[in-house]
């Protein structure tokens, strides 16, 4: 324990008062995680950016576990996918946690953004803040896709096959980087090696970017579901112990939940076809990536024009960085914007369309569908956010977090 009575915390514990006074790491701690000031007013969805901390750690754990008995060659690394499962001590649980900690981290983070947009979390002045988790997507979803190449399955192969081939469309350099990323002139076992190592270094960036946002966050501050900065002590309480419990709680919630995945449904978010080695003669007759990529793998295919699809799948991720100056409303929180907070939900909405399209074959009425639902999407962020903001008169505001929170309680 430590006093908070003015000046540097007194630790009571003789060592870690011997290391803090050489190296304050301790002291660091405490002011960052322990007494420093959040707004009382959280609600559980803010307890999704911790969750999706603790996920990114145990897929690190798992993945240097995993790394340790995987062989990065064509001839084995299916193979020694099925060891890892069957001739490892438990082996299996940690391949389970690992292919699944993936889309429970997708889930964390997926929630964790759409939070921000619902109660305007990138508004001044945490557009930094915002763009720093854009950023952490990005890497996400590289590392993800790079990871689902490893099993060295018929999706694995199909999906490397597909997506690389994307970069051919850029004019002039695009077969230049294709062949960069294959190491050759085709998905070989160059691929699977340069995929592997990238595997393995990309998740120690994200947590680099992921240390970066938070302490853009501990400068900026933290936002609320109301929206307004905090106007006094009254306004705030101490992170310690009261969102360690809250937030503890939920993350027990969050595991129970992926817990039950883990152990009862392992190969739900998979794909039956990954566990048929690699076959560069038989096409599957559906490429589906993994679910946390349809959305955007409905984007792709809905312009008609490869380079244009291509543009559409990477502007859906651009748009994202730029959305703090796209927004021009004068308050941050949906609770105060009657009209977009009928609009964000038919952003939700859109977002699971588009994930729908992208799990089916593109024909039928799936192909109009997705393109009604990319106009839509772009519409939102390029047009509506900008002249709804300039038009919407939002309810007024509270004068303190802590009159809106007295005022409910006393309700």
């Amino acid at each position: 324990m430590a006093s908070t009575q003015g000046g540097p915390p007194a630790f009571n514990n003789a060592v870690v008062r011997w290391i803090d006074k050489r190296l304050p790491i301790f002291t660091f701690m405490h002011h960052e995680y322990g007494v420093f000031p959040t707004p009382r007013n959280f609600n559980y969805w803010w307890s999704f950016g911790g969750i999706a901390m603790v996920m990114l750690i145990i897929m690190i754990v798992t993945g240097i576990v995993l790394a340790m008995n995987y062989t990065p060659h064509i001839d084995f690394a299916h193979d020694s996918v099925q060891r890892i499962h069957r001739d490892v001590n438990h082996g299996w649980l940690v391949q389970y946690l690992h292919m699944n900690g993936a889309s429970f981290f997708f889930i964390a983070v997926f929630i964790h953004i759409f939070r921000g947009l619902y109660y305007g979390s990138y508004k001044n002045p945490r557009e930094l803040l915002w763009i720093l988790g854009v950023t952490i997507l990005l890497l996400m979803m590289a590392t993800a896709f790079m990871g689902y190449v490893l099993p060295w399955g018929q999706m694995s192969f199909w999906g490397a096959t597909v997506i690389t081939n994307l970069f051919s469309a850029i004019p002039v350099i695009g077969p230049d980087i294709v062949t960069f990323l294959w190491g050759g002139f085709s998905v070989d076992n160059p691929t699977l090696n340069r995929f592997f190592s990238l595997h393995f270094v990309l998740p120690f960036v994200i947590v680099g970017v992921v240390v970066l946002h938070v302490a853009a966050m501990h400068v900026a501050g933290s936002n609320n579901p109301l929206g307004i900065d905090p106007k006094g002590p009254q306004d705030t309480l101490p992170f310690s112990p009261y969102y360690v419990t809250k937030d503890g709680f939920s993350l027990l919630a969050f595991l129970t939940i992926f817990a039950i995945f883990v152990f009862f449904a392992p190969d739900f978010f998979g794909e039956p076809d990954n566990y048929i080695k690699a076959n560069p003669l038989v096409t599957p007759p559906h490429i589906v990536p993994e679910w946390y990529f349809l959305p955007f793998y409905a984007i792709l295919r809905a312009v008609p024009d490869k380079l244009g699809g291509v543009l559409a799948m990477f502007g859906a991720i651009a748009v994202l960085y730029i959305l703090p100056w796209l927004d021009t409303a004068r308050v941050r929180s949906a609770r105060f914007r009657p009209i977009y907070k009928w609009f964000f939900w038919v952003l939700v909405l859109d977002c699971f369309i588009l994930g729908y399209c992208g799990a089916n074959p593109p024909e039928g009425y799936f192909v109009p569908l997705s393109q009604v639902a990319t106009l839509y999407y772009f519409f939102h962020f390029l047009i509506l956010l900008p002249v709804l903001g300039k038009l919407e008169r939002p309810l007024p505001l509270p004068n303190s977090i802590a009159e809106s929170v007295l005022k409910k309680s006393a309700i």
